[in-house]
């Protein structure tokens, strides 16, 4: 009779250790998970970051381009005025690194594709000045458009596959669930249109 208090204690504090154990480990795996998630949306923060700053390249360009064309003797002014406005709107689309959901990237997509037809119509009118094509200002802008466009294309790649590692990370059960609890959201991908991965034409030399 006396030894079955002593067994019933050594269940009941054998049950306790066993529980706690599991929620150290579970803890713990929480903090490894929630970290690994931190370190990848860090990574997809950071590559839009990246995007960002090569549009805004794009969109400083464009005041120098409007200027040297608007020296040109009768330049077609609705041309010149369509991509101010193109770059009014795209310069006018902010988002927020920490919610860049499809919605939201499709607007900033759409604004920037906007300015970049814009860029390409204006190139075409500039084949019918042969002066404007010799210009020093536009063989400078040249170099300078063209490298923006490719660094363009380069960040846009970096940024979908920062977004795919951190979006497969995501999806694994466990992982999952920690993403939901601490408000991890899925990431957005540019998924463009046929030719959108094409830079416009920019070469004034021809």
């Amino acid at each position: 009779m006396t030894r079955t208090p002593r067994i019933l204690l050594i269940g009941c504090g054998g049950a306790i250790a066993v529980v706690l154990f599991a929620a150290v480990v579970l803890v713990g795996s929480y903090r490894s998970v929630f970290n690994r998630l931190v370190a990848l949306d860090e990574g997809v923060q950071a590559g839009w970051s990246q995007v960002e700053n090569v549009y805004q390249r794009r969109a400083d360009l464009v005041p120098n381009l409007v200027a040297t064309v608007e020296g040109a003797a009768d330049f077609e002014r609705e041309t010149l005025d369509a991509v101010i406005r193109a770059r009014a709107r795209a310069t006018s689309v902010q988002l927020n690194p920490g919610s860049l959901d499809a919605q939201a990237l499709g607007r900033f997509e759409a604004a920037q594709g906007a300015l970049s037809g814009a860029l390409s119509r204006l190139m075409v009118v500039v084949e019918r000045y042969p002066d404007l094509k010799a210009n020093q200002n536009f063989l400078s802008l040249q170099d300078e458009l063209a490298g923006t466009e490719n660094r363009i294309a380069v960040e846009r790649r970096r940024f979908n596959e920062a977004a795919q590692a951190y979006n497969t990370e995501r999806r694994g059960f466990f992982v999952r669930l920690v993403a939901d609890w601490s408000g991890f959201e899925e990431a957005a991908y540019f998924e463009a249109e046929a030719g959108a991965e094409t830079a416009p034409e920019v070469d004034f030399s021809r």
